[in-house]
This record gives structure tokens, C-alpha cells and sequence, in this order.
């Protein structure tokens, strides 16, 4: 086990509500723990503050209570330390794919020669292979090379963490997976931390190490960490073959359709939510964390 890069500790998010009632508590008590090189996903359904959570990760939102702390600072604000895709590419229209990179290189560092931006961008455009668009403007690219360039500029100012707020879910299933791909040769050439948002659970199981569930909101929680047991190098066209694969599914499945609803209204016996249980499918609880360590 390595050691915890990003620590999320007694986090919550509420909003007043009209005519003086208690305020609408969204999440509560939101604890996790990620380590340097991790890829976590989280996933629950629509309304328990999946993207409020990485907001305030990335600094654009403030928690009502609780405390981020990354590679041991507290997150206060945005910082070129976090690098965001957002669902939608937001980048500028009038620069072509090349400006709109260098803009965020520029922004790190502001004073490199204009052949380091240069061989910056040169290099992220091709790792997400739009070498021979770079010149193109958004107008000119497809919705899923929109995203690539996304992509392209949060790497390329080398970023501690990667935040992903479903990047790829406006995407067809082949163009999707095609990015996917991408994003795992990226992350294992570069050792990035990322966390990710999706509703894909097929995705969640490609691309993670670790898979949080979070129960409904109001008030939801993290009801457990799900430990992705399949090797690393792991392939979408073959994922399906591991017998570990469908344990995992259906473990993930199950708990969308019914168990968080169950967790919502009565939280098992013995939750804590200062410490999520860490869950392996298929592996009794006191040799979950064994497999953790095997995995890393």
C-alpha cells in the first residue's frame, strides 16, 4: 500500500432552502482516502453530489464542512495542480486545438521559449492522437476529438491529480472506447492520480482501481470502496473473459438498483463513515485488504 496522496475528511454540502426550513443536506460525511498513482471512480445516481465533490476537489466549490488535503496542503482554491475534464469540452472556439493547449501551458509557465511550448503540445496532441488536427478549430472536430483536446490540455501542465467529470458521456459507445483506451495508455505512461465521475459501470471497471459507491441523497454517504481485483493491463475486448469481471458487475449493479436505496433509508449495522468498508466481490471481508496490497 503506498501512501495517501489525497485525503477527503468529514465532507459535506447543504443549501439553505426558501421560508426558513432546515437546510438541504446533500452529502454528509464524505471520508476517502486516495494514493499517489490511483485511478478511483465514483459512481451513484443523479442528485447524491458526485460533481459537487469533485467541484470542491478542484477548488471551484467550498464545502459547508470537512477538509481536502492534497500531497499534504489544503485545497483552498483552483490550482494548476488539478487538471479538470468537464462533461462538456469547454474549450475557446476561436483558437484551433494547438491554442487552445498551449493556453494552459502558457498559464503554468508563463515564461518557457516558445520551442518548449511548442514540443508540449506537439507531444499531448499526439499522445491523444490529434497530431494531424492540431491546426483544426472546434467547429472543425467531432465531438469526440473535442474531448481529446480536453484531455490533451488538462496533461499537458502536468498536473498532481486528473479530474474527470464523465468525460465521455455525451459519446458514441465506439468513440467512447476508443478514448478510454487512450486515457489508460496515457495514465499508466505517466503514473497519473486521477478521479473520475461516471455512470458506466462497465467503464468504472476498465479504467479503476478502486470504485466508490455513494448512496442517494439527500444525505448521502459513501456506502463502500469496491477493490478492482483485475490485472492492470487490463483490455476492454478481453475484460469480459476474467470470472472476476461479472462478480464485480454484479456486485456494482446490485447496489444501484436496490442496495442503495436499502443504505439510504437504513445504513447497515456497524457503518462507519469515518471508514467506508473496503469490498473485494467474491473474496470474504478479512481478505480484501490482501488483495488490495496483491493488486498494487
Amino acid at each position: 500500500m503506498g501512501a495517501e496522496f489525497l485525503k477527503v475528511e468529514g465532507l459535506s454540502k447543504s443549501f439553505a432552502v426558501a421560508r426558513g426550513g432546515p437546510p438541504l443536506v446533500v452529502f454528509d460525511e464524505v471520508n476517502f482516502a486516495i494514493e499517489k498513482g490511483e485511478f478511483v471512480c465514483i459512481i451513484g445516481h443523479s442528485g447524491c453530489g458526485k460533481s459537487t465533490i469533485l467541484n470542491i476537489l478542484a477548488g471551484l466549490d467550498e464545502a459547508s464542512g470537512g477538509v481536502v488535503i492534497m500531497d499534504g496542503r489544503e485545497v483552498a482554491g483552483p490550482s494548476l495542480d488539478r487538471g479538470v475534464v468537464f462533461q462538456g469540452h469547454a474549450l475557446m472556439p476561436w483558437l484551433t486545438a494547438r491554442k487552445n493547449v498551449e493556453f494552459a501551458v502558457r498559464s503554468r509557465w508563463p515564461d518557457a521559449r516558445r520551442a518548449t511550448i511548442d514540443e508540449i503540445c506537439d507531444r499531448y496532441l499526439t499522445m491523444v492522437g490529434l497530431a494531424g488536427a492540431a491546426d483544426k478549430k472546434p467547429a472543425e472536430l467531432s465531438g469526440g476529438m473535442k474531448q481529446r483536446v480536453g484531455i490533451a490540455r488538462a496533461f499537458s501542465i502536468s498536473p498532481k491529480m486528473l479530474l474527470l467529470d464523465e468525460p465521455f458521456g455525451a459519446l458514441d459507445a465506439l468513440t467512447r472506447g476508443v478514448i478510454q483506451d487512450e486515457l489508460l495508455k496515457i495514465c499508466a505512461a505517466t503514473g497519473q492520480t486521477v478521479f473520475m465521475i461516471t455512470h458506466d459501470v462497465d467503464e468504472a471497471i476498465l479504467l479503476a482501481d478502486k470504485i466508490m459507491l455513494m448512496s442517494n441523497g439527500p444525505g448521502a454517504r459513501i456506502a463502500e470502496i469496491v477493490v478492482n481485483t483485475l490485472p492492470r493491463d487490463r483490455s476492454r475486448h478481453t475484460i469480459h473473459k476474467d470470472p472476476q469481471y461479472y462478480a464485480i458487475r454484479n456486485h456494482l449493479v446490485d447496489f444501484l438498483v436496490s442496495r442503495s436505496k436499502v443504505f439510504t433509508e437504513q445504513p447497515p449495522a456497524g457503518f462507519d463513515p469515518l471508514h467506508p468498508p473496503l469490498v473485494t466481490p467474491g473474496l470474504p471481508a478479512a481478505e480484501t485488504r490482501l488483495a488490495l496490497g496483491a493488486h498494487r
